[in-house]
């Protein structure tokens, strides 16, 4: 029997190869897990009681596109949060998951060739790796750029050649980044969003860990756009609930859009989506509804980043992330390091190579672990200072 070429170069997924590379290693102390991005705090109180309320609607199908309450309750946030007015009904799509969504948009609004030419998707280098599956999916050629401290953790679109740009029908840009933690400002939006129309390609902005900062709220692409007059079809941002809300089982998250884009989502996902059962989509609405919760947990966040920051100051090369739970550390390289700590200290990290994707001999990832902040703060603090005391 055969299978398709397409995802035959893909590599192993980060966390069978961690538990590969780690499988004969004995711990060196009680583990403390740091690699997930699985958030630990609490979740709104009321969630069990809405889904129980709700538990009847279990027996129906759930609408594909969103309940029309869900679909109001995040039109609401959106113009609370970007100052941006959305119709509920056109310009809106939930997910579930923010995973589907980000691999499923880029199978409805990627054409297969612009220019004459194969599709170019651009992706920053390290991503989250549905990125690049997106892109095998359809058959379009994935760039990888580079993401380096120099650049601010962010991916420079403005190096590419006209060529490339031209050939391009979107690019992925995670705000605030994950691994790196770096935060897109005004300016940069901006800028990506005058060559998005030179070149006549999609932004695809990644935010899913946008409430989750140090001290001012991170800027979206939809309100930059807002701000200077691109078309909304120009952009189609992705949010979730698993990092804003710690709601992660939950799979709940949305896309926003112009109506085009979102009329193509919608029309491929009555065919292929698995829409949220309905009382998870009662539960999502009155979280998408509630701001205490997240106010509360971001002052947690708050607190870890005030630890990291003093656990590491003298570290040459840290760089304090501006926003989401992860520290991207500077090592001398990833995988050596991840075996140290697991074998001295029992901490398991992450190493920045499987986040990456190597491009002509260079992963930008090697030199690097990510360590996910999302444990209860002593136990952070324990993690922390034992991968300062082992490895630097």
């Amino acid at each position: 029997m055969q299978f398709p070429q397409r995802f035959s170069d893909l590599p192993e997924y980060a966390f069978p190869r961690l538990r590969a590379l780690l499988a004969d290693l004995p711990a060196g102390g009680p583990e403390i897990a740091m690699t997930i991005g699985d958030p630990k705090h609490a979740f709104p109180a009321f969630v069990p009681e809405v889904i129980a309320a709700h538990a009847h609607e279990f027996g129906q199908y759930p609408p594909n596109d969103g309940a029309p309450e869900l679909l109001a309750a995040i039109a609401d946030w959106i113009k609370l949060r970007y100052g941006v007015v959305k119709n509920p009904l056109s310009e809106i799509i939930t997910l579930n998951g923010t995973r589907e969504g980000l691999f499923n948009a880029a199978i409805a609004l990627c054409p297969e060739e612009k220019n004459g030419k194969r599709a170019k998707i651009l992706i920053p280098n390290p991503f989250y790796q549905v990125y690049a599956v997106g892109a095998a999916a359809i058959n379009a050629e994935p760039v990888f750029i580079p993401c380096p401290a120099a650049d601010g953790f962010l991916p420079n679109f403005s190096r590419l050649s006209a060529e490339v740009l031209d050939q391009t029908a979107i690019a992925f840009v995670c705000s605030p980044s994950n691994p790196q933690g770096a935060v897109a400002s005004r300016e940069y939006w901006a800028d990506l969003l005058h060559l998005a129309e030179k070149h006549d390609f999609r932004i695809f902005a990644d935010e899913c860990y946008c409430e989750i900062y140090r001290n001012s709220p991170p800027p979206g692409a939809l309100e930059v756009a807002k701000e200077i007059g691109v078309d909304p079809e120009r952009v189609v941002a992705f949010h979730s609930l698993s990092k804003r809300s710690n709601l992660a089982g939950l799979r709940s998250g949305f896309a926003t859009s112009g109506p085009k884009a979102i009329a193509e989502l919608k029309r491929l996902r009555a065919y292929s989506g698995a829409p949220l059962p309905l009382p998870l989509q009662r539960a999502a609405t009155a979280v998408w509804q509630d701001e205490a919760h997240v106010v509360a947990s971001r002052k947690l966040y708050q607190e870890k980043y005030r630890i990291a920051d003093e656990i590491f100051k003298d570290v040459q090369g840290y760089m304090a992330p501006e926003a989401g739970f992860f520290l991207w550390l500077p090592v001398d390289d990833g995988e050596a390091a991840t075996i140290k700590l697991w074998r001295e200290t029992g901490v398991k990290v992450l190493p920045g190579a499987y986040l990456s994707r190597e491009v002509d001999g260079v992963n930008p990832g090697q030199g690097y672990i990510r360590v996910a902040m999302v444990a209860p703060k002593q136990e952070v603090q324990r993690g922390l200072q034992a991968i300062r005391d082992c490895i630097y």
